[in-house]
């Protein structure tokens, strides 16, 4: 056996799991994905999906999807930078912008690679990139992928913050990274305290938005537009993968900004272009968002419905505030069977248990849809609740 095969053999973690009956990863959905979907041939009802706006199944959507590859095909055969172009992208570039208060935007076939590529391409050896210590893996890669210094602070705390920013040299590029909701506790950035100390220590911010598009703001604008703090924000990332109904993703800005990221961002210049169906899709889940705000209304509805059902039965559910719903399990084979009990019950949530986080922070992670009823969730709060008791997690 050559060193690789023989150093990556010793990865055994997943096997154990599956040996116990209780591996809960890559599931097969045999059916569109919507509230309720059908897996091993039997239905369950979805409450792990970033479909905030429930438009994944939409029939709208998908009629654009269609259209455009009849028009344009199933791809572009390149990147944005030499053929890849259609008027199409120019188009959804225009409307982001506009929609989330940018002079332009730029956008990416994969929500990944707009961190990625972001990221590492906006500071210098000497600058600094500043980040909160529960922001995604894309913008952990993101600043690895720099060479700029990286400094990390506390969870939203704004000592911590304002500590890394006294250590930072004053002519220095500082960019401040934060999401704008964090996508496994549920909790919100507290961005009005993040934009004063950046403005007290001449820095710039940067918000990854992919948990607040559709949920926050008018229109569904974000977390930004929630605060009222747009034009203190130089810097606004979304996904289309969630609200949005597609995969891809983009950035806005000022124009210098945007600029200079479409000449120089590696993963944006080295990529295929969005695929046509996808961008068409996004186009069109964009207008009903805007357009249909009884979605959004009714998502946090049936967000405090939950929250409330979830604390009358004991669960901890931290600091959340959002349609994600953290059920803290503190334990990872308890947090495996959880999965699987619930599962057997008829219903689909995501377990998050370490390295992701740590072993006494494992959770459940239960996310809603505006496309949710409220008798779907009492059916949830009911067997969820079942489950928990059945393993003292809730007396």
């Amino acid at each position: 056996m050559k060193l690789l095969q023989e150093k990556l053999a010793q990865y055994t973690e997943p096997q154990r799991i599956k040996a116990m009956g209780l591996y809960p990863y890559f599931r097969a959905i045999e059916s569109a994905q919507d509230s309720e979907v059908v897996m091993s041939g039997k239905k369950v009802l979805m409450f792990g999906s970033n479909s905030y706006m429930g438009l994944t199944n939409d029939p709208r959507i998908k009629k654009a999807a269609i259209a455009a590859t009849e028009k344009y095909g199933s791809g572009c055969a390149g990147s944005r930078f030499l053929n890849g172009t259609l008027d199409i992208h120019l188009e959804l570039e225009r409307k982001l912008a506009e929609f989330v208060g940018k002079e332009d935007a730029l956008i990416f076939s994969a929500g990944f690679n707009v961190n990625a590529g972001v990221i590492s391409a906006l500071t210098g050896r000497e600058d600094y990139i500043i980040y909160d210590e529960l922001d995604h893996a894309s913008i952990i890669t993101g600043k690895q992928l720099s060479f700029s210094k990286s400094l990390k602070y506390k969870h939203n705390d704004m000592d911590s913050l304002e500590k890394v920013l006294q250590k930072c040299e004053p002519e220095r590029i500082k960019l401040i990274v934060v999401d704008a909701v964090f996508s496994m506790e549920g909790d919100v950035v507290k961005l009005p305290e993040v934009v004063a100390l950046a403005k007290k220590y001449n820095a710039s911010v940067y918000v990854d938005e992919a948990h607040g598009l559709g949920v926050f703001g008018e229109q569904g604008r974000g977390v930004c537009n929630h605060f009222g703090l747009t034009d203190d924000v130089d810097l606004i990332m979304g996904t289309f993968s969630k609200s949005l109904a597609s995969i891809g993703g983009f950035i806005a800005g000022d124009e210098c900004i945007i600029n200079w990221l479409r000449h120089t961002s590696r993963p944006y210049i080295f990529s295929a272009s969005m695929t046509p169906a996808s961008t068409a899709s996004t186009l069109a889940a964009l207008e009903i968002i805007k357009s249909e705000p009884e979605r959004q209304k009714h998502l946090w509805e049936i967000t405090h419905y939950a929250m409330d059902g979830f604390r009358k039965l004991g669960f901890e559910i931290g600091r959340t505030e959002t349609p994600i719903i953290p059920l803290f399990i503190r334990d990872n084979e308890k947090t495996f069977r959880f999965t699987k009990m619930a599962f057997e019950e008829g219903i689909f949530i995501n377990p998050v248990v370490s390295p992701a986080v740590p072993s006494e922070d494992t959770l459940i992670r239960f996310s809603l849809m505006a496309t949710n009823t409220k008798e779907q969730i009492d059916i949830a709060l009911d067997r969820l609740g079942k489950c928990g008791r059945a393993l003292g997690i809730i007396k």
